[in-house]
């Protein structure tokens, strides 16, 4: 299946560039997958610890986590015997399919995840009621696994086309073989994906567009009025109140138009969209689009040289371009973990409450309240 030639020959420069070319893929490939496991897991542990994060953008992460943690612990060791065996497959036709299927499957899992969660985030912002009434937690669980079943339809029938997942030599893995157009049966999914992420970027690009239009929109501020013995003067004072006594502001007795009624506490007492919720959905929909900036950026080029593959006929790409892209898409799994800790601030003051040497200086924290 995979040419195994000695790359270096009897040239001994060859061969020592191929042994130190080897060495720096396997020693950036294990910090990758540490990075992966390590900040994966910390967050994922974090989410599932503290129930001030049991929400719903915070459901879809551990999502993403999980699926990380699997794509590292799975798929990079596989690529790592791969490399140290000579840039040959050591194990069967099937094996190989089954760890292609499994790069596929979180591929596409990641796209289709970032999509969701951009629309969500533009419900949040733009039609935030709405959006705190149904976005439960069964109705996250029902969004992930239609991204699941969604990613499996994508993924799963090239296990049965003969020749479409393969070992690449070239990429050191078994994935995708990119013939050319003639003769390629991956076209369609590539094409996929590229739309998923556009249609992605649409949305935070039409959410983007929602907050400058509404930047100069402030919420209500509850104003206590000056009375005496409950008169008030000039527009608006007819049940003004009232209308503080509900706010919290009243001193002294009942106003006469409240008694007999029952009094709702000020706590219970919710706004559709306050300053804090909204500045929190915006660091929430920022960490998220941060995520699908990365995804794009490291995915990028290694989608540009299945294009290339596809089209161009017999092409014969620099083979340090292809080694950097496709070690920018196993990055790409270690870099989430970092993006969310830099871009969330609530997740920085949860695990640092985590940490021992922290407890003593913990910051007590607003609760995130939705509709």
């Amino acid at each position: 299946m995979a040419n195994t030639s000695d790359p270096g020959g009897s040239n001994p420069s060859l061969q020592n560039y191929a042994i130190t070319a080897s060495a720096v893929k396997l020693a950036s490939l294990g910090l990758i997958t540490c990075i992966s496991l390590l900040g994966n897991t910390v967050l994922s542990v974090l989410v599932l610890k503290d129930s001030s994060l049991h929400k719903a953008p915070y459901y879809f992460l551990l999502d993403l986590c999980v699926a990380d943690i699997i794509r590292s612990a799975v798929c990079f060791p596989f690529v790592m015997i791969s490399i140290n065996s000579g840039s040959v497959w050591s194990y069967s036709i099937t094996s190989c399919k089954i760890i292609a299927f499994v790069a596929v499957l979180f591929c596409f899992h990641i796209a289709f995840l970032l999509f969701c969660v951009s629309v969500t985030r533009y419900m949040a912002i733009a039609h935030h009621r709405f959006y705190s009434k149904r976005m439960t937690l069964w109705t996250c669980v029902a969004v992930i696994c239609m991204v699941w079943t969604l990613s499996v339809a994508m993924a799963f029938p090239p296990v049965f086309d003969v020749g479409t997942y393969k070992f690449i030599r070239e990429e050191e893995q078994c994935i995708f073989e990119h013939r050319y157009v003639k003769a390629n049966d991956t076209l369609g999914f590539m094409l996929m994906l590229a739309v998923i992420v556009a249609t992605t970027h649409v949305v935070y690009v039409k959410m983007l567009c929602f907050v400058y239009d509404h930047r100069k929109m402030k919420p209500a501020q509850l104003v206590p009025a000056i009375s005496q013995n409950w008169t008030f003067h000039g527009p608006g004072a007819t049940g003004q109140a009232a209308a503080n006594w509900i706010a919290g502001f009243g001193r002294g007795p009942t106003p006469p138009t409240l008694v007999g009624i029952r009094q709702v506490s000020h706590n219970a007492n919710r706004r559709l969209l306050v300053l804090d919720e909204f500045k929190m959905e915006k660091r929430i929909g920022k960490m998220y689009y941060m995520i699908t900036l990365a995804f794009l950026l490291f995915w990028a080029p290694y989608i540009v040289s299945c294009y290339i593959r596809v089209f161009v006929k017999g092409n014969a790409l620099p083979q340090v371009y292809l080694t950097a892209a496709v070690w920018l898409t196993f990055a790409q799994a270690g870099a989430n973990p970092i993006i969310c800790f830099i871009f969330n601030k609530e997740l920085r003051m949860r695990f640092r409450a985590c940490l021992p040497c922290c407890l003593t200086t913990q910051t007590p924290m607003e609760p995130y309240c939705v509709i």
